[in-house]
C-alpha cells in the first residue's frame, strides 16, 4: 500500500542510451566539486528553521542578539550559537556601537536565496 500524499516513483527510461553529445556538453559545462561542496554546506546552513528564522529577521533589520532573542523566543546564547554557524558560512556580519553587538546579513545574496526559497515554495504549494 502506497504511503499517504507519497509521489509515485520518478519516470525511468525503458531502454538503455546514451547521448554522447549531450554528455559532453554537460560535463564540459559542471561546476567545480569543491564549488559544489561549499554550495551544499550552504544550504546545509540554511536547512535549519531557526537560523531560516534569524535570516527572515536581519532581511528586515539590522539587530542586536537580545533583540533577536526576544523576537524568535530563543535565548540569547541559542542566538549566538546560530549567528555563529551563519558568520562561518559568510550569511551574516557584525559591528560593534558601545557594548552592543549588531548582526545584519552579509550580502544581498542571502535575501536572494531566501526570497527564492520562498517563491519556490509558495509555487509548488499542494492544495
Amino acid at each position: 500500500m502506497a504511503k499517504k500524499n507519497s509521489l509515485p516513483d520518478a519516470p525511468s527510461c525503458e531502454v538503455s542510451c546514451l547521448h554522447d553529445d549531450l554528455l559532453g556538453r554537460v560535463r564540459n559545462g559542471l561546476t567545480d566539486p569543491e564549488i559544489l561542496r561549499r554550495v551544499a554546506e550552504l544550504f546545509k546552513v540554511m536547512a535549519d528553521p531557526s537560523r531560516l528564522k534569524i535570516v527572515n529577521a536581519l532581511i528586515l533589520s539590522e539587530m542586536c542578539v537580545c533583540d533577536l532573542a526576544a523576537l524568535l523566543k530563543m535565548t540569547p546564547s541559542a542566538v549566538s550559537h546560530q549567528l555563529q554557524i551563519l558568520r562561518r558560512c559568510d550569511l551574516v556580519k557584525w559591528r560593534r556601537e558601545g557594548k552592543v553587538v549588531f548582526y545584519s546579513l552579509d550580502d544581498e545574496h542571502v535575501s536572494n536565496v531566501f526570497y527564492q526559497g520562498l517563491v519556490h515554495v509558495n509555487e509548488k504549494r499542494r492544495p
